[in-house]
């Protein structure tokens, strides 16, 4: 049942409340439609989940145009639509929809509690608000929706069956196929800094790239995906530098192109239209300036055509990489007052550039950063960055790190001196460097064994030893890190005698659900240099009585 609230502490001026929704005061002028919340940031304007709003109905409206509802991403609410973006100041979505003489309306998902949701409650909490905006204006809407707010829209529409109620689909930087992000951050390295900043919630963790293979498979397929026109758009820029949404491309960089915290293969649906790719980052794809101007004329009717991408260079451009990219070391422990940290990280002669990034729970945390000839790096060096706080998948996390372009090939050092007890996760990323291989085989049901096999380039080496394999169970959201995870260690054995491919088998996985596999490797490239490599992957284990 969904319930219906209304903010009226904080509504913006020019709006109250009825019976259905929020019936709108006489139209402000344009220019000042929804004034940015003096005190509070994007956070001034929520309220309960479920609640929806209605904007001010236009002068020069359109009633030949169908209504929009707009629905905002992962952490979201609803003035992520009016409200102030992380780096460009005020988004002015809305008023460019109310210029254009559009009527609009804006929801409230379980995010607006403060821990996000996964698809399947969002899309359920949506589904109402849908049935009630519906009914409100007359007709049926379209919707726009940014980052997981496409995926929710979709279990809205197909799977909690609200589809009567829209017509066309369009989303922006949508992990329909999730992101890469979300693994990390369910991953064996980051536990340690996800237990403190609270980040394991089930809105992250529907987002790795394992549960939404999950949720494609049940949802590309099923009998109402045809019901609504889907269209898509990717963009290709990380935002500004230092920032935390850059730092998050540099992360997703091996993967493929991306706008910081989605790649551009993840956005496409098969049976939808593809819009556009463009040089936009994740922040700039739900702003009206940016993005308004481009999906304007598909908002001009919620007919359903049959979609086919645009494209075929497009789809190329965005199809999931065949293998792994894992141009990525990564590491992470808790920190204990007064105690250095220290990790050692090896650089290849091969590496282009070198990017180490630190995230803590405290911005407290002094970093430094040593090269193989001694040379110490600091927060005051050129080549230090500071980001800020991460607002996405890492929420909270102080963002610390380091970029170099051609880095000295050797042993680097990374060395943390905490005030206080905390944690920590390091991710350096080597772009441009060789890639390995590392398969996979998801199971089809419960209780069946999962091969793992990893395939190095040709003439690099590694020992038994040095390849090891960490599981992180399903369902691990407020467990400590790690005694009471249930992690499975093991190392691979060699494959054949040169030492360049390596398998094995997990156990039996009898829990159904998302389980987070972390790869860790060391040994010698071609070049006879010590090399490092992470690779994390996720998959879906079916429940087998579903």
């Amino acid at each position: 049942m969904v319930v219906l609230l209304v903010a009226l502490v904080s509504m913006p001026a020019g709006w109250v409340s009825g019976a259905e929704g929020l019936k709108t005061a006489p139209a402000p002028e344009p220019g000042g439609i929804v004034p940015p919340p003096a005190e509070g940031g994007m956070k001034a304007l929520a309220s309960a989940p479920g609640t929806w709003y209605v904007g001010a109905t236009p002068p020069n409206v359109d009633k030949s145009k169908p209504p929009i509802v707009f629905v905002q991403g992962l952490h979201g609410t609803a003035d992520s639509w009016w409200g102030d973006t992380r780096y460009y100041g005020h988004n002015d979505m809305y008023e460019i929809a109310y210029r254009n003489g559009y009527r609009t309306a804006f929801v409230e998902l379980h995010d607006s509690s403060g821990e996000a949701a996964d698809m399947w409650d969002n899309g359920a909490l949506l589904a109402g608000m849908l049935e009630k905006i519906h009914r409100y204006f007359g007709e049926r809407v379209n919707i726009v929706a940014h980052s997981k707010g496409g995926v929710d829209a979709q279990a809205a529409l197909i799977h909690s069956g609200a589809y009567p109620h829209a017509g066309r689909v369009i989303t922006l930087g949508p992990p329909h196929r999730g992101s890469h992000l979300a693994d990390l951050a369910h991953s064996w390295w980051a536990g340690w800094l996800a237990e403190l900043l609270g980040v394991r919630d089930a809105g992250t963790e529907s987002m790795q790239t394992g549960a939404m293979e999950h949720f494609r498979s049940v949802t590309d397929s099923h009998k109402n995906v045809g019901k609504n026109g889907y269209y898509t758009a990717a963009g290709t820029d990380w935002g500004p530098f230092p920032s935390a949404l850059w730092t998050g491309g540099a992360c997703l960089a091996p993967y493929g192109d991306n706008d910081g915290l989605v790649n551009v293969w993840s956005t496409p649906l098969s049976y939808g239209e593809h819009l556009f790719t463009a040089d936009f980052d994740h922040d700039q794809l739900r702003m009206g300036s940016t993005v308004f101007p481009r999906i304007q004329s598909t908002l001009k009717s919620t007919a359903i055509t049959k979609g086919v991408s645009a494209m075929k260079e497009v789809a190329a451009a965005a199809a999931r990489p065949e293998k792994d990219q894992p141009q990525q070391v990564v590491r992470g422990k808790d920190l204990l007052a007064g105690k250095t940290s220290e990790e050692v990280i090896h650089v290849e002669s091969e590496s282009e550039e070198a990017i180490f990034n630190v995230m803590t729970e405290s911005p407290d945390v002094k970093v430094r950063l040593i090269s193989p000839s001694g040379t110490v790096y600091n927060e005051g060096s050129p080549d230090f960055y500071r980001a800020g706080d991460e607002p996405d998948i890492f929420r909270g996390a102080s963002v610390r790190g380091f970029r170099f372009a051609g880095p000295e090939a050797g042993e680097w050092k990374v060395r943390l001196d905490p005030e206080k007890d905390g944690a920590y996760l390091l991710t350096a990323t080597f772009p441009g460097t060789k890639d390995l291989r590392v398969e996979v085989q998801t199971p089809g049901r419960a209780g069946e064994e999962v091969p793992v096999r990893v395939n190095l380039p040709h003439g690099w080496k590694a020992k038994p030893d040095e390849v090891k394999v960490r599981l992180v169970p399903p369902r691990t959201r407020g467990k400590k890190f790690p005694a009471q995870m249930g992690i499975f260690e093991k190392n691979l054995d060699p494959g054949g005698g040169e030492r360049t491919s390596f398998a094995g088998r997990l156990p039996k996985l009898k829990e159904p659900g998302v389980y987070n596999l972390t790869v860790d490797l060391r040994g010698g490239n071609d070049r006879g240099e010590p090399f490092q490599r992470t690779v994390i992957r996720s998959f879906h284990v079916p429940d087998p009585k579903s």
